[in-house]
């Protein structure tokens, strides 16, 4: 079951952010503006993990991995791991933003109303 671990954190994350989406625009609804995010991300952690693994800076413990390597040697679950975790922060952020906006708009519509009475 070890060789499941990472991709089920992985899973776990997705999940759990969601819901989030649910939360203001979205961002899986807006997939010009996902994929304009994620690209630059993952196109830079990529070639940072290559050159890390390559230099011996780091491994992949195969005991937590499926066995699925990339043609450069990077596991699967490395490469989903670098859309999954910017994908959840963005969902968080976009949702926080939503939410503060949404307070902000209350608080100024109950100021109006204040200042009407």
């Amino acid at each position: 079951m070890d060789h499941w671990r990472y991709l089920l954190v992985l899973l776990a994350c997705l999940a759990l952010t969601a819901p989030l989406e649910f939360l203001g625009p979205g961002v899986y609804r807006r997939p010009r503006l996902l994929l304009g995010a994620l690209l630059p991300t993952v196109t830079v952690f990529v070639v940072w993990d290559l050159l890390a693994s390559s230099a011996g800076v780091w491994d992949f413990n195969p005991r937590y991995l499926l066995g699925v390597f990339l043609p450069d040697g990077i596991p699967l679950e490395e490469l989903l791991f670098f859309f999954v975790v910017p994908l959840c922060g963005l969902l968080t952020y976009v949702a926080v933003e939503s939410l503060l906006d949404l307070g902000r708009r209350r608080a100024g519509r109950n100021a109006s109303k204040g200042l009407r009475r």
